[in-house]
């Protein structure tokens, strides 16, 4: 587990497992099935599911759903593959539903 001495964190709101780091937010500008969620440029103490070609909002990727390592519930997604151009800054990011992280060591 990371150092998270003096780190805005988020934690899993099931089991309170680290999964990210407030500074690692890309954008607050996201919409998941379940309302609001976060692009991260990485995410800790996840386990990516099987890559599959998704149409979400902005057209066609290739995703995988993220899991929390400790207690496996879905967390969102991370970018594997954008096939157009102008989403190609979301390949290898992670994207967090807001109502699944919860605020650490605010």
């Amino acid at each position: 587990m990371a150092d998270s001495t003096g780190q805005r964190l988020y934690s899993c709101f099931k089991c309170g497992n680290l999964v990210c780091c407030h500074d690692d937010i890309v954008s607050k500008n996201f919409q998941a099935s379940h309302g609001r969620a976060f692009l991260f440029s990485h995410a800790m103490n996840i386990v990516e599911g099987p890559k599959e070609s998704r149409n979400l909002m902005t057209g066609l990727h290739v995703v995988s759903d993220i899991y929390c390592v400790d207690c496996q519930e879905n967390l969102g997604w991370k970018y594997d593959r954008a096939y157009e151009e102008s989403e190609k800054y979301k390949e290898g990011k992670v994207v967090l539903e807001k109502f699944k992280i919860v605020k650490h060591n605010w």
